[in-house]
Order: C-alpha cells, then structure tokens, then sequence
C-alpha cells in the first residue's frame, strides 16, 4: 500500500512542476503590443542622448524626432503596430537597432 502512495505522489509532483514551467515560460514570453509600444517609446531619447551613430546628421536627428512624436500619437490612439513600425523607422534613422522584449 505505501508503495502506491509513494508513486502517485511522486507522479503528482511530477506533473504539478511541469505545469509550472510551462506557464511561467509562457508568461514571460508574452509581451503586449502596447508594452512593446511604450518600451520602444523610451529607446529613441537614450540613443539621441548618448549613442547616435558616427555621421548621423541634425537632420537625421530632426527627422527621427518627428517619427518619434508620430509614433507616441500613434500609440496613444491605440494603433500599436502602426507606432511600433514609426519607431522601428526612426531608430534605423539614428543608426540603432530596436530593442526585441520577445528575446
């Protein structure tokens, strides 16, 4: 009898653990568009402050502002794809690479 016991539990345990990893695997890798959206807001500033390209232009960098304003309005109006491809556009303008959360 206590041999029964002790397999069911261990088989229990088992499950019950690889469950878990499933889920919390699953969690992690979910990021929403607008969390992505407001990530991605945050990334222009930081490379306009501290890592433009060597040879980027004031008119790169003008140019790559609007599209960030632009990508903020889009945002805002819940049109997260559209936002997240401006923001993509004015970060290849300064010479950096997006971040990827899905990474």
């Amino acid at each position: 009898m206590q041999r029964r016991s002790t397999g069911w539990i261990g088989a229990l345990t088992g499950i019950s653990l690889a469950m878990l990893a499933v889920a919390q695997s699953g969690a992690d890798a979910a990021v929403t568009r607008s969390e992505y959206c407001s990530q991605l807001g945050l990334q222009p500033d930081g490379a306009i402050q501290t890592k433009v390209a060597p040879g980027t232009s004031a008119s790169q960098i003008a140019e790559a502002t609007a599209l960030q304003d632009k990508a903020n309005r889009f945002c805002a109006e819940r049109k997260q794809a559209q936002g997240i491809r401006t923001y993509a556009n004015a970060l290849k303008l300064l010479g950096v690479t997006p971040v990827d959360l899905n990474q």
